[in-house]
């Protein structure tokens, strides 16, 4: 079995959002827009691409038909190349009715499906998270070290490590202690890193570090099924540290940009990074491209703007407008003289006709897109949403929670949910 057969890689749709709310409540997770064209899941699915490995499944069972449009209007691979991306929804079975209930439990229900496909190895992948990573190095290390489970960990400040699975290993990378999001200060000293293993780092730090889980592990096919052979549920809260004694358990250290995309303001800060001058993560880097639905639509026309620090997608129209530190995602519409500034704008699905606009007008309904005389201020903008003329939207002073024409404040964030309609004059 050639090296790139040897793998199967296994993609975690996750749970209900509930954290991403309201940027999940018509879709899942994987499939949120991000960085103006592309969406959550294609980082994984490129990252296993550009890695060699094109046998991939996605695990999902909430709010999936957006994810299932997008997976099969992008991923297309030669019959020769035997590659596919595979959806594995949750499924009623004489075993069982039940939705998945946790990570370990997904890949439990499937097993079935992967055992139609030899490998020996099973690259288990979150489908929230913004990265870059060469695969083959961590399946590299795991066949080199012999090892039963190799996890994926980066290193993480004392300061920074809340709600991450920490884990301390030897100097040769085996894990000897494994814990779950942590929280007492005794306990997170206790998983600091070593010296020695510090200096084996190419970056160093002033302020301590431990080693993170960042939820990639490299499972060998028979050790996968014993270890979900059980009621266990999750894989860093049961199955990982429950094999620790019971099999040879590595870290693998990754220290390139690694971002959770799990809330509203990790996503908001996620993609306005990706205006900087020099972006934590590289969209242009040529040898690892991110593949995506390809749309063809036409070049954005930029009427008269200031732009500062500005991402715009394709086929967008803006006239006569301040755009400060904004993502503009595909087929968006700004009217003259709106002000933006901070903003991920997701875009829309289709462009209206003359008449669609035309008709919504008389109806003094806005049509897609934003206004005239707007001002706009740290806010995400979901799809397809209409926002008229002189409306002002900010969450400054709001505290968390709902409010009129779909408009949620999450995180500190204003978020306008898909397909919201702002009348003209609106203000919050």
């Amino acid at each position: 079995m050639s090296e790139s057969k040897r793998v199967l890689a296994v993609i975690m749709g996750g749970g209900r959002g509930t954290r991403l709310f309201p940027l999940t409540k018509e879709r899942c997770k994987p499939a949120v827009p991000l960085a103006g064209k592309y969406r959550l899941v294609d980082i994984p699915i490129s990252n296993c691409i550009n890695s060699g490995y094109n046998r991939i499944f996605l695990l999902t069972q909430f709010l999936t038909a957006s994810l299932h449009r997008h997976i099969q209007k992008s991923f297309h691979f030669d019959p020769f190349g035997a590659g596919f991306v595979d959806i594995l929804s949750a499924e009623q079975t004489d075993k069982s009715s039940a939705w998945y209930e946790g990570t370990a439990d997904a890949v439990r229900r499937n097993l079935v499906h992967f055992d139609s496909h030899g490998h020996d190895l099973v690259l288990i992948l979150s489908g929230d998270q913004l990265y870059r990573m060469d695969f083959r190095k961590i399946i590299a290390q795991h066949v080199a070290t012999g090892a039963d489970v190799t996890v994926a960990a980066t290193p993480v400040p004392v300061s920074r490590i809340e709600g991450l699975g920490l884990m301390r290993v030897s100097d040769d990378m085996e894990i000897t202690e494994f814990v779950e999001k942590p929280k007492d200060a005794a306990v997170v000293s206790g998983l600091a890193m070593s010296d020695t293993l510090e200096a084996k780092l190419e970056k160093p730090s002033a302020e301590k570090r431990c080693l993170a889980s960042m939820g990639i592990y490299v499972f060998s096919r028979d050790v996968l099924r014993r270890a979900v052979s059980n009621t266990m549920k999750d894989f860093g809260k049961e199955v990982i540290p429950g094999l620790l004694g019971q099999a040879r358990l590595y870290g693998h250290i990754f220290e390139g940009y690694w971002e959770d995309i799990g809330t509203v303001r990790a996503f908001f800060e996620a993609n306005l990074a990706l205006a900087q001058p020099l972006p934590p993560f590289n969209f242009f880097d040529r040898g690892a491209p991110i593949y995506t639905h390809a749309r063809y639509l036409p070049a954005s026309k930029v009427n008269k703007c200031d732009i500062d620090h500005v991402i715009i997608g394709d086929g967008c129209l803006v006239t006569d407008s301040r755009l400060k530190h904004c993502i503009i995602g595909i087929r968006s519409i700004l009217g003259e003289n709106s002000n933006l500034e901070d903003v991920v704008m997701m875009g829309a699905d289709y462009y209206q006709t003359d008449r669609e606009v035309q008709t919504d007008r008389a109806q003094d309904k806005p049509p897609l897109g934003i206004g005239r005389h707007c001002r706009l201020r740290r806010a995400i903008i979901d799809k397809n949403a209409r926002i008229g003329d002189n409306v002002i939207l900010s969450p400054e002073g709001k505290a968390d929670g709902d409010y009129a024409h779909d408009i949620v404040v999450r995180d500190g964030i204003l978020c306008v949910c898909k397909g919201a309609v702002i009348p003209s004059g609106f203000t919050l």
